[in-house]
């Protein structure tokens, strides 16, 4: 997703104060309901705790995910469209060369439109996934593409044009009214704690380029103290997830701005980093940028997952950023799969520029809609490097 430097201007809130509660490796216990003591919430993991579960993983190999036949998260989950056989399909193929992780977007209008009818579906695509031996990490909210999100019919794509309907989770008239802020807490609880022990997730992504003001056609739609909103909102987001005691780890990633030094940061990416089990960013430029964030973001000690990279036209690429992830065992997610509905083999340009056929270079995605990969030589060097 395009990156747009915005830099907020709020001073950052003191931490979260929270209830002390077991780590990821302890047993929940109790006895009867009359004399078993209140539940407490799961606080931040240590740096040691968060280490000892990274140990357990694979390198974490994947992929953002999202079905060809769906141009954004609406329309992959919505009953009508909940499309199993080529979520099945297209997650078979990144299997087949390693990938054993997802990154995947829910939405909490899913959720307000038929909870559990919309979590019985996540079940299911869990069921899939782990047929393919494949665990997804789970966005909860995203502020990127447009701020005006529509349950039912999706539009269709507009031709050559990268993301065409990707949409934000909250929209913005959530994001501006705080009397909707009780159905995202809602949903961040039930979607956290019907899947809080379900080993078959790997965690959980609590809000995508949070601050991000988005390009040009969509930033005029943006309210201007929007950073001020998604930060305050954030730091509930983070309280919510943990109190449903979960035993996958909370993230949020770093996009844009100066990681070099703590006091570099923005305050939206100081509490992404103090209340994040481990730590995650992304990364759309070339090799030498990726081993440099990564290096800087070292000083955390805990696990990194870069959840988004890969943008050949930019310079982001599998042969120079993969064997550095490896190198350092970061997980690593690029963006796309297979050439769909949500037209990522077009750049980011494409919203100014217009591309008449396919574009001389993709932009994002592995696979042609029939399972053929845009350059074999690339998913030769991914079956190389995860030993596929």
């Amino acid at each position: 997703m395009k990156k747009i430097l915005y830099l907020s201007v709020i001073g950052f809130a003191a931490l979260l104060l929270q209830n002390c509660a077991s780590g990821p490796s302890d047993k929940k216990s109790g006895n009867s309901e009359t004399d078993a003591p209140a539940k407490k919430d799961r606080v931040l993991w240590t740096a040691e705790e968060a280490s000892a579960w990274y140990a357990k993983q694979p390198w974490l190999v994947g992929c953002d995910f999202l079905p060809g036949t769906a141009i954004n998260q609406l329309e992959m989950w919505q009953a009508e469209t909940f499309d199993t056989a080529t979520i099945n399909r297209e997650l078979g193929w990144a299997a087949g060369i390693g990938m054993n992780t997802v990154r995947v977007y829910l939405h909490d209008l899913l959720h307000q439109q038929d909870a559990e009818g919309f979590l019985n579906r996540m079940d299911i695509f869990l069921q899939i996934a782990a047929r393919h031996k494949i665990k997804p990490l789970f966005v909860l909210f995203d502020s990127v593409w447009d701020p005006f999100p529509v349950l039912g019919k999706q539009r269709e794509p507009k031709p050559g044009v990268h993301n065409s309907g990707w949409v934000q989770n909250p929209g913005k008239d959530a994001l501006l009214d705080s009397t909707q802020y009780p159905r995202l807490e809602a949903y961040t609880k039930a979607v956290v704690g019907r899947f809080a022990a379900d080993d078959r997730v790997l965690g959980w992504d609590l809000w995508n380029e949070p601050e991000n003001m988005n390009n040009e056609h969509y930033r005029k739609m943006e309210p201007a103290n929007k950073p001020d909103l998604v930060l305050s909102l954030l730091e509930q987001v983070y309280v919510w997830a943990r109190s449903a005691n979960p035993e996958q780890p909370l993230t949020a990633g770093l996009w844009s701005g100066d990681w070099s030094a703590p006091e570099t940061l923005k305050p939206i990416e100081t509490l992404m980093v103090t209340e994040s089990d481990i730590i995650s960013f992304h990364n759309y430029s070339d090799a030498a940028s990726f081993e440099k964030e990564i290096l800087e973001l070292q000083r955390y000690g805990r696990p990194i997952l870069c959840t988004e990279y890969m943008a050949r036209g930019n310079n982001s690429t599998f042969e120079g950023s993969l064997p550095i992830a490896k190198k350092y065992n970061v997980g690593a997610y690029n963006w796309g799969l297979v050439d769909g509905k949500s037209q990522t083999k077009y750049a980011w340009d494409s919203w100014k520029k217009a591309y008449s056929g396919e574009p001389p270079i993709w932009f994002h995605d592995i696979f042609r809609k029939d399972g053929t990969p845009y350059k074999q030589e690339e998913v030769d060097l991914i079956k190389q490097l995860t030993g596929r």
